[in-house]
């Protein structure tokens, strides 16, 4: 413990010398239309992806004032086409409203329009499929934690001994996957894809979020134990041992889950916190590729025990694995505080700040690993060099950010950057005042301090050099969603839902000098050229 709290004092001292030298808004399109002629009239049709409700906005002298959850259709006179405004929204977001209007296509054109639809859809999946390999990842790595480790070789001879074997132990495995597959339903069900979405963003959450991973980091600092009461291992162990059968083996499974818990605990934690405010399905797909992870060593084991023999017997590595994972977890605290911070206006975590945090966490992880290096064994003095290296890389690129520099690499997590070229307002009435005073055509950009696609595209758009520069002929009007002072993020939310339709960031709104759309609305990229495409002056 001295040797933490000495390293942790030397990367402050270090980044101290440095400062006075000084992570699914998405564009989606969840509706594909076409249109068929009929003689003198068209058949128009929308299909709606499942999950996904449509409502038409406009359509010439056609009103409606119902959502359309499957499909729609009409027919319409050639003479009384026009074109359809619509968007749709699901149980976490709202696209921005769109404009179709039919052409006549060729049926080739038609299977086209149907696979664009289709790709559409991939964004999501690749959502799910990123927090499935995260879920992995954090498998992975609690199985070299002091609470896991140890358990599989005697779990393994006790399956042997018991003279279940191979069966017993695939079963064994099945069993964690299905407690923590249950865990992520239950999370789902209990909160909702809405509220879940609700929680990433809320200010307060957020604050709670900061604390809880701030006391998973100190735990794997060693300064205590997180541990549920030993009354239920035992009580658990001793019902497992005398049920026979599948709910035998449950049950041995779910008192690995407690007694694991002081480890696994942070980690779980994270990986649904990272899930939060995704799709339906990602505390779920998460857990899925945790309990993957955590349970394939139980399963490998058995069916190649001689592999025992080889493992790694546990000891002060696994010590050093947890610190490395408390340094981890304490820089991916900071996002949450700093969403709190910026939401309030606190001002207690500047962006420099931030960064000089992230540098002291990934120093300490370097210099941990160097301080005893020299009395391990070759084989280990190359497994932490394999982890010094990056650590102490990363924290030297992260050092010019103190000066302002971008450092794309964390603009995901670090508060936005201050971005040069740009007349920038965050009031909208004032904005737009500005605006006709000037003559300057305007750009309204719905953000949140707790949107990591909008740090994305500030960090790879807006920054561009060719972005600023055709920015500085329009006034910038920056509004925040869940800025929680006086009331400004519902004034800010209102204006984008109620005047342009939509209520998901980021989103980008082109005006001319007296306040008339000139472009439709655009959302999240990372491509400059796309961006600068869409601007008109």
């Amino acid at each position: 413990m001295k040797r933490i709290v000495t390293i942790l004092v030397f990367c402050l001292l270090s980044f101290s010398a440095a400062v006075f030298n000084p992570l699914f808004a998405q564009l989606v399109q969840p509706v594909k239309w076409s249109g068929e002629e009929e003689g003198d009239s068209v058949r128009l049709r929308a299909v709606v992806e499942p999950g996904w409700h449509m409502s038409i906005l406009e359509m010439g002298e056609f009103m409606f004032t119902q959502e359309f959850k499957d499909s729609f259709s009409m027919t319409v006179a050639k003479t009384d086409l026009a074109p359809i405004r619509f968007n749709a929204c699901n149980d976490v977001m709202c696209t921005a409203p769109e404009i179709w209007e039919y052409e006549s296509v060729s049926p080739k054109d038609d299977l086209s329009a149907e696979r664009s639809v289709s790709e559409s859809g991939l964004s999501g999946v690749a959502d799910l499929l990123r927090i499935f390999l995260l879920g992995l990842l954090g498998g992975l790595l609690a199985i070299f934690t002091p609470c896991v480790w140890p358990i599989i070789p005697m779990t393994v001879s006790f399956f042997l001994k018991k003279g279940g074997g191979l069966k017993d132990a695939v079963l064994y495995g099945l069993s964690i996957v299905i407690l923590y597959v249950g865990l992520g339903l239950l999370v789902t069900i209990l909160f909702g894809a809405s509220a879940l979405n609700d929680l990433s963003t809320n200010a307060v959450v957020n604050i709670v979020f900061f604390l809880i991973l701030v006391v998973f980091a100190l735990s794997f600092f060693g300064l205590f134990e997180i541990t549920l009461p030993d009354s239920w291992s035992t009580a658990l162990d001793n019902k497992a041992r005398s049920t026979g059968g599948f709910l035998s083996i449950l049950l041995m499974a779910f008192t690995l889950v407690i007694v694991s818990f002081s480890c696994t605990g942070p980690i779980i934690g994270t990986l649904l916190v990272e899930a939060a405010g995704r799709s339906l399905l990602a505390p779920t797909m998460g857990m899925l590729g945790f309990a993957i992870a955590l349970a394939l060593p139980f399963s490998l084991f058995a069916m190649f025990p001689e592999w025992l023999k080889q493992a790694p017997k546990s000891g002060d590595w696994m010590t050093s694995f947890k610190v490395v994972l408390a340094f981890l977890e304490l820089a991916l605290s900071l996002k949450f505080l700093s969403v709190a911070d910026m939401a309030y206006g606190w001002g207690i975590l500047p962006r420099w700040l931030f960064i000089a945090i992230w540098i002291v966490c990934f120093l300490g992880i370097g210099i941990y690993l160097i301080w005893d290096i020299w009395s391990v064994s070759t084989p280990r003095k190359i497994i932490r060099a394999i982890v010094i290296i990056p650590s102490l890389a990363f924290a030297f690129y992260l050092v010019p950010g103190l000066r302002g520099a971008p450092v794309k690499a964390i603009s995901a997590f670090a508060p936005p950057m201050e971005i040069e070229g740009r007349e920038v307002f965050n009031d909208y009435e004032e904005g737009l005042a500005y605006a006709r005073q000037t003559g300057k055509p305007v750009i309204i950009d719905f953000t949140g301090y707790g949107c990591v696609n909008c740090r994305k595209m500030e960090a790879y758009v807006l920054d561009n050099d060719s972005v600023k520069s055709r920015l500085q002929n329009y006034v910038f009007i920056e509004l925040f969603v869940d800025d929680k002072r006086d009331g400004i993020g519902d004034r800010n939310s209102a204006i984008q839902r109620e005047q342009f339709g939509s209520n998901a960031q980021p989103y980008y709104v082109q005006l001319d000098a007296y306040g008339t759309q000139v472009a439709e609305p655009v959302a999240f990229t990372t491509d400059p050229m796309e961006f600068i495409n869409w601007l008109k002056y």
